[in-house]
């Protein structure tokens, strides 16, 4: 599990304890270990203020692909490892905010254990870049969940669609939803939260994970 930009903190350990509940193993983790100790910020409003920002921008910027296709690896790498974790299985990554593309950045790094990934108001999965998420569909060997906010499909309605071309032409089965909720929804603890909207996309997700 990819925490949204205000990182791990007891929201995003409720949401792993509940997804343990159904039955995994989950690891969700700290993306800003390289600076500091979880919990960096103890809720998403704190990322809104000033003092928030400051702790968490220098720590973000050290996020760049090679980062986390490296991290990813050693994520699986760890949770094969660990006797709890069924390795008949895939495994499934999912993420929020900004761990949406890192979710399909996952697939790509290690495509033979990856089987699902899950973006909720992801940012940036289809860009100009080279290294776009969209690009690397072609890489991997999973199925996907992009649940997409109302107001981000209203800033870029044109990112669904090519999110929808890429999946068609790597044939990777891709479910591709703008959902009636703003972008945060489905995190408790942030102020777009939106509890219905959000356990329809955690149940889509459990739809996504139960073909592991």
């Amino acid at each position: 599990m990819w925490p949204d930009v205000a990182g791990l903190r007891e929201a995003k350990k409720i949401m792993a304890r509940s997804l343990a509940a159904e039955g995994y193993a989950v690891l969700v983790v700290n993306q800003y270990y390289r600076g500091l100790v979880a919990p960096i910020l103890e809720s998403f409003a704190e990322w809104r203020t000033p003092e928030g920002r400051a702790k968490i921008s220098p720590l973000r910027e050290q996020l760049d692909p090679e980062a986390i296709t490296r991290d990813a690896r050693a994520f699986v790498a760890f949770l094969d490892g660990e006797e709890v974790v069924d390795k008949a299985r895939g495994i499934g990554s999912n993420g929020y905010c900004m761990g949406g593309p890192f979710t399909v950045r996952t697939a790509a790094a290690v495509p033979d254990r990856v089987a699902a990934a899950a973006s909720f108001h992801g940012g940036g999965l289809a860009t100009d870049a080279p290294d776009s998420p969209h690009r690397l569909l072609d890489r991997t060997q999973a199925s996907y969940l992009f649940a997409i906010a109302r107001n981000d499909d209203e800033r870029d309605p044109a990112a669904k669609g090519t999110l929808r071309e890429a999946a068609d032409a790597a044939g990777r089965p891709a479910e591709i939803e703008v959902y009636p909720a703003d972008h945060g929804w489905c995190v408790p603890d942030s102020p777009a939260w939106d509890a219905a909207a959000a356990d329809r996309a955690r149940q889509r997700m459990l739809a996504l994970f139960a073909t592991l």
